[in-house]
C-alpha cells in the first residue's frame, strides 16, 4: 500500500498527513485544481478492424487537415487485412494534422492524425506531428510507415516519372489538392471503363463514389471521354508486373501468408471423389433464370451432406478438444484484387436457394468492393473452394486455420462412362478432393460424407426446399 501511495496521479504523502480527518471536505473542494486533466489535442488511432489485424493501410480520408469533425463522423478509411472499414472520430474537434498520408501504413494502436479540440490549437498540434511536441503521446510509430509506404503503393505502375502518384490504382488522389474519395471497387472500375473519377458525384455514404456512380456514368456516355490516353497502354503492357521488382505483401497477402504457415501445424489429409452432375445441370439451367447459382446450389447440397454427419462441420483449436458446431456456415473462397477472402453463407441448411443465391452476390459485391464485415468472412465452418469455371478439373486446397475441412470442387466435365448395365454412355462428371484435419477427421468420416453429397447432387430434389 505504500507504494501505491508514491504513484504520479495521487497528492504526496506529506500532503495528506498534515491534514486532519476533518480536513478532508478542503481536500476534496481542491481535487479539480490538482489533477487537470482536459486534453486540448487528442491522437486518433489506426483501430484494430478485426482479431488478426496487426497494422492496416489507409484507403483514403474522407476528411482534410482544417476540418470540423463531428462526434461519429467519418474520418479515414482503413485497409485491413480483410476489408476496407471508415473510421469514425469519438470526438468533436478539427483534424489538425494527418500523421500516416493516403496509402500509407501503421500498426494497430498507433496514431494516424491529431484532433485539435479548438481552432486555436490547429497550428500547436501540426507542430507536434512535425516533431516539435514534447508531449507524453511520445510512442507514435507512424512517420516510419508513412516514408516506405509510397514504394509500396505506387510499386506495380510503369507509367511515365511524372505521373506515379497519380496514377496509383491504390487511389487516384487528385487535382487541385481535393482529394477523391471512392471505394476500391469503383477506382478498379473505373480504370477498366476509362471514367474519369474527378467528374463523379459520389451516391455512398459521405459522398464517397462507388461502383453503381461509375457505371451510371458510363451508361451516360460523358465521362469516358476526359481519361488519359497512357494508363490504359501502360497498363496494358504491364498490368500490374514489373519483372525483376521486389514487391512487400499488401496487408491481405500478409494475412493469408501467415494463416498459410500455420495451416501447416494441422496435421491434413485428402480424400477425392467423383460425382455425376446431369441432374444438377439440369436443375441448374431450370431455375437460373430466378437468380439462382450454381455457388448456391453447391453450398446448400454440401450443407444439406454436413447435417447428416456434424464431424466433417467441427473444428479443432486447440489441439485437446474439438467443437461440433451449432451452425453449417458454408465459406466460399474468392480471389479479389491484390488478394483471397472467404465471404461465409450463414445457416446454409436452413435457408432456401433462392435467398441463399441472393445473399452470395450481396456477399460477393461487398467482397469486391471490400466492405465486408468481421461477421460475414471470420464465421465459416466448412470452405468451398471452386476452380471450375477456369476449367480446372482437380486440385487440393489447403485447410483454413480454425475449420476442420475446405472441400476443392473442379469443372464439371462430359466423360465417357460405363452404365450399371454394362453399357458405355456419356455423362458430365466433377471431381472433388476434400482436406481435412486428421486429429478430429478420419478417412471413414469423410467417404461417409462425400458419399452423401454425391446422393444429394446427383438427386438434387432437396435443394430447392
Amino acid at each position: 500500500m505504500s507504494r501505491l501511495l508514491h504513484t504520479s496521479f495521487l497528492p504526496s504523502s506529506t500532503s495528506l498527513h498534515s491534514k486532519s480527518r476533518s480536513s478532508v471536505p478542503n481536500f476534496r473542494a481542491n481535487k479539480p485544481r490538482i489533477v487537470p486533466v482536459r486534453a486540448k489535442i487528442r491522437e486518433i488511432f489506426m483501430p484494430a478492424l478485426s482479431s488478426t489485424m496487426t497494422e492496416g493501410k489507409i484507403v483514403s480520408w474522407v476528411k482534410s487537415e482544417g476540418d470540423k469533425l463531428n462526434k461519429g463522423e467519418s474520418v479515414v478509411v482503413v485497409e485491413s487485412d480483410k476489408a476496407d472499414m471508415d473510421v469514425e472520430t469519438f470526438y468533436d474537434g478539427y483534424l489538425a494534422a494527418i500523421m500516416v498520408e493516403e496509402g500509407g501504413v501503421a500498426p494497430v494502436g498507433s496514431a494516424i492524425a491529431l484532433l485539435a479540440e479548438t481552432e486555436e490549437e490547429i497550428a500547436d498540434a501540426r507542430a507536434k506531428a512535425s516533431g516539435g511536441g514534447s508531449d507524453s503521446q511520445s510512442p507514435v510509430s507512424p512517420p516510419p510507415p508513412v516514408s516506405e509506404a509510397p514504394a509500396v503503393v505506387e510499386k506495380k505502375v510503369s507509367v511515365p516519372p511524372p505521373s506515379i502518384v497519380s496514377a496509383s490504382s491504390v487511389h487516384p488522389a487528385s487535382e487541385g489538392g481535393k482529394r477523391i474519395v471512392a471505394s476500391p471497387y469503383a477506382k478498379k472500375l473505373a480504370k477498366e471503363l476509362k471514367v474519369e473519377l474527378a467528374g463523379l458525384i459520389g451516391s455512398g455514404p459521405m459522398g464517397r463514389i462507388v461502383a453503381t456512380d461509375v457505371e451510371a456514368a458510363v451508361a451516360e456516355g460523358g465521362a469516358a471521354s476526359a481519361v488519359k490516353t497512357e494508363v490504359p497502354a501502360a497498363a496494358a503492357a504491364a498490368p500490374g508486373v514489373e519483372l525483376g521488382s521486389v514487391v512487400p505483401f499488401t496487408t491481405m497477402q500478409g494475412a493469408v501468408s501467415r494463416n498459410m504457415v500455420e495451416s501447416l501445424s494441422v496435421p491434413t489429409f485428402r480424400v477425392g471423389y467423383t460425382i455425376n452432375t446431369n441432374a444438377l445441370d439440369a436443375l441448374y439451367k431450370k431455375i437460373k433464370s430466378k437468380g439462382v447459382t450454381m455457388t448456391a446450389l453447391l453450398a446448400k447440397a454440401t450443407a444439406l451432406a454436413l447435417a447428416k454427419h456434424p464431424v466433417v462441420n467441427s473444428s479443432c483449436r486447440d489441439g485437446n478438444s474439438f467443437v461440433y458446431n451449432s451452425s453449417i456456415n458454408i465459406a466460399v473462397a474468392v480471389a479479389i484484387d491484390g488478394g483471397l477472402i472467404t465471404p461465409v453463407l450463414q445457416n446454409a441448411d436452413k435457408v432456401d436457394i433462392y435467398s441463399l443465391s441472393r445473399k452470395w452476390k450481396e456477399l460477393v459485391d461487398k467482397a469486391r468492393a471490400k466492405q465486408l464485415q468481421p461477421q460475414e468472412y471470420n464465421t465459416g465452418t466448412f470452405t468451398l473452394s471452386n476452380l471450375g469455371m477456369f476449367g480446372v478439373d482437380r486440385f487440393d486446397a489447403i485447410l483454413p486455420p480454425g475449420t476442420g475441412a475446405i472441400m476443392a470442387v473442379g469443372a464439371s466435365q462430359p466423360t465417357v462412362v460405363a452404365t450399371k448395365d454394362g453399357r458405355i454412355g456419356m455423362k458430365n462428371q466433377m471431381q472433388v478432393n476434400v482436406t481435412a484435419d486428421h486429429r478430429v477427421i478420419y478417412g471413414a468420416d469423410l467417404a461417409q460424407f462425400l458419399q452423401t453429397l454425391a446422393s444429394i447432387i446427383e438427386d438434387p430434389k432437396d435443394l430447392t426446399f
